[in-house]
């Protein structure tokens, strides 16, 4: 049963715009009729080409003067153990995401006067906001033209359908709408009819953590040339990306669709995740001609499908994190399929390296990233790309710092490194190649990793355990090769389990 009535008001009590009141209306009472946001594999078929981004040509650079800069600003990290905006986190070389963002839209109005914005929540508009004082040129138009707000959204009790009570933490019977209410935030805020009115006629959106997504003139002057309303980058999915959204075409009409993981029926997963029939994931890096944009939304906020997310009340709570709710959202790049004439991008990954993890902050604060002139993180010369995977000891920024009080060890010259269990890293530890780090040990303090671990440039191969080395020092093993390495804690008298031990690859 729904409680439209009882959601209207509640919304209407926070004050929120009644468009966009309306649309998440509408996204509830589906829900209530028992649309999960589902995309069977029957219903559409496989995207199997696409334009590249190479084959380009360049843009007019005078279309930069029509083109805001948009960066989507409303996440807290709280996956990776934040409390406050993501992009506040150091990233590289002392510099946040932002400071990195501030820098690369210096350098563009170096030529040309491009507007640059930001979509925050209620959650991290303050932090940003006080964050800019640094960058005065920005803060001192911020309520005039650099932000605007994302909507907020009630939760739902699983139980009941109403909405949830949570008077002991009011804030937590809010949540994010999801990214795809910038159109809503945007018509809703008066931004979108400001812009057009200003002379804007572009828009580059991406996410604050994706320093990859910088202005591209041969993007922008593709957009302005197609007179497509929606462009989107996307990237060749790899193993790594199976299980993120991907890109399809509707079955019949052809057009193009984005389905999430969690529109993904559970009898399609195998699908869903197939890399050589699904070709393309979406990079969430997206280019609007805003006239076009605002024609659809003439009578109301864009229509996207629904994608249903299950939680906790109170999720940060390990005490009581309360009853379990639902978070009705919906995906920005779903546009893609209520834009008619949209189209779509292949990039080269360099356009998409999102931080999500603390693998791949890892990664990018060592010296296998650069800051080029652009203020963009690209490899080092002569840096292999290494894929770091830490177990759950590494989930969160604090832990994943305790283990690196002397920095990041280098990992230039590593395809891999793969770290299970607590260990802390030395100074000037370089590892080469594919090395694995491993702990077992529940208890006592972590043990220290010394000196250059080199491994296998190929072919991992886990080695026998050293058998009698000192706590805490880098050691030469018998039957390791000249340039291997093993690391050691003493065995137990008859027992292996509970054993740290670094172990590696013969190169």
């Amino acid at each position: 049963m729904a409680h439209s009535d009882a959601f209207r008001q509640k919304m209407a009590d926070a004050g929120l715009h009644d468009l966009f009141t309306d649309g998440w209306i509408g996204l509830y009472e589906k829900f209530c009729a028992g649309d999960k946001g589902f995309i069977a594999e029957s219903a559409i078929e496989p995207v199997t080409e696409l334009p590249e981004l190479d084959s380009l040509p360049e843009g007019d650079e005078a279309l930069l003067g029509k083109t805001v800069v948009l960066k989507l600003n409303g996440g807290l990290g709280t996956g990776m153990g934040l409390d406050k905006a993501k992009s506040l986190l150091e990233v590289k070389n002392g510099d946040t995401f932002l400071d990195l963002i501030a820098k690369q839209i210096r350098k563009l109005r170096e030529k040309h006067p491009v507007r640059f914005m930001l979509m925050n929540s209620f959650s991290t508009e303050a932090d940003t906001k006080e964050f800019f004082s640094k960058y005065p040129e920005i803060q001192e138009v911020w309520d005039q033209e650099v932000s605007f707000m994302q909507n907020m959204s009630p939760k739902v009790d699983a139980a009941s359908k109403e909405p949830v009570d949570w008077p002991s933490k009011p804030g937590c019977e809010w949540c994010p709408p999801g990214h795809g209410d910038i159109y809503a935030a945007m018509l809703c805020s008066g931004k979108l009819d400001m812009l057009l009115a200003e002379g804007y006629e572009y828009a580059f959106v991406s996410n604050s953590d994706n320093l990859g997504a910088t202005l591209d003139l041969r993007l922008l002057g593709y957009l302005a040339e197609s007179g497509a309303p929606m462009l989107m980058e996307v990237c060749v999915r790899g193993e790594d990306d199976k299980k993120g959204g991907h890109l399809a075409r509707q079955r019949g009409s052809g057009i193009l669709t984005l389905r999430e993981s969690a529109q993904c029926p559970k009898e399609d997963e195998k699908d869903f995740q197939d890399i050589t029939k699904h070709k393309f994931f979406n990079t969430n890096n997206l280019w609007f001609n805003l006239r076009r944009l605002r024609e659809v939304m003439a009578d109301g906020v864009l229509p996207l499908p629904i994608i249903v997310n299950e939680k906790k009340v109170d999720p940060a709570s390990k005490e009581n994190p309360g009853p379990k709710v639902f978070q009705l959202e919906t995906a920005m790049g779903a546009a893609i399929s209520s834009l008619p004439d949209s189209q779509a991008i292949c990039v080269p990954f360099e356009r998409f390296a999102p931080v999500k993890t603390c693998n791949q902050l890892f990664a990018l604060r060592s010296d296998a990233y650069v800051i080029n002139e652009e203020f963009k993180p690209v490899l080092a010369p002569g840096a292999l790309k290494p894929v770091v995977e830490f177990d759950d000891h590494y989930k969160m920024v604090p832990d994943m710092e305790a283990a690196i009080p002397h920095g990041v060890p280098s990992l230039k010259l590593c395809k891999k490194l793969t770290v299970k269990g607590k260990v802390v890293f030395a100074p000037n530890v370089a590892i080469h190649g594919e090395v694995q780090i491993l702990n077992g040990s529940k208890t006592g303090p972590a043990p220290t990793v010394t000196g250059t671990i080199r491994g296998s440039a190929d072919k991992l191969r886990i080695l026998r355990d050293a058998d009698d080395a000192q706590p805490h020092t880098a050691i030469s093993g018998a039957a390791l090769s000249a340039t291997s390495r093993a690391f050691t804690m003493p065995r137990t008298a008859g027992s292996t389990q509970g054993l740290p031990v670094i172990r590696q690859a013969i190169p």
